[in-house]
């Protein structure tokens, strides 16, 4: 199977159109206005009619309420809703009850400690997204460029499709792969110039650099025809 690419932070035209380009299966929209990457409902209506039966749009938020979800839905019309927040696995499956998506709920990651919050989530959202769990004092739970102790997600079991974050590019990505089998990738400020600026040429890398570990995984003979 193809490993999963996540663009995430998209704000601009011109940075939607190089994720399209280049064929990222998942594109997020941020909803938090801490974020450099925030989008606003009209900017969000743009980009996601630009973005309409081409790729899967992401619905990236931090402990929303059902106002703000209710409006960002409307706007943007996902076909995914990520939780980047403190959210338990009850207010998941509320969320997901409610406005009847799929949901990925991230977890941040520091230390092994930081795996018990799996096995609840497991049961309740459609994909978990493992990401960096950045310093307290940057006010956002993701987008801080840092990575994390790989090995520690040989610990964990899921029965969900996940993705990996957290300082990833196309320098590192592909032994990211190597190490952790991850079924998906997704990356933000690692094909940035600056805080939600997204460059084409580092887009382009990034996602042939992970179609390409894919390739050479699956082998020669599964990549003829």
């Amino acid at each position: 199977m193809s490993v999963i690419v996540k663009i995430c932070g998209l704000a601009t035209e011109a940075g939607l159109d190089a994720a399209l380009a280049c064929g990222a299966d998942m594109a997020g929209f941020v909803f938090f206005d801490n974020s450099p990457r925030h989008v606003s409902l009209e900017l969000a209506a743009t980009l996601g009619r630009r973005a309409a039966g081409r790729t899967c749009k992401v619905l990236v938020t931090v402990d929303p309420g059902d106002a703000l979800l209710a409006a960002a839905i409307k706007a943007l019309d996902p076909g995914l809703l990520q939780l980047h927040g403190g959210e338990t696995p009850e207010r998941v499956a509320a969320v997901r009850a409610r406005f009847g998506l799929p949901v990925m709920k991230a977890i941040g990651i520091f230390e092994p400690a930081d795996l018990a919050l799996v096995p609840g989530f497991d049961g309740v959202a459609d994909f978990l997204l493992f990401d960096a769990k950045p310093p307290r004092a940057t006010g956002r739970p993701g987008g801080s460029g840092t990575s994390f102790d790989w090995s520690l997600l040989g610990l964990i079991e899921t029965k969900k499709p996940w993705l990996l974050a957290g300082g990833l590019d196309a320098t590192n990505v592909v032994d990211a792969l190597a190490q952790t089998g991850a079924p998906g990738v997704d990356v933000s400020s690692g094909v940035e110039n600056a805080p939600g600026v997204k460059d084409r040429t580092k887009i382009a890398a990034f996602v042939a650099a992970v179609r390409g570990a894919a390739a050479e995984k699956l082998g020669p003979s599964a990549r003829v025809g």
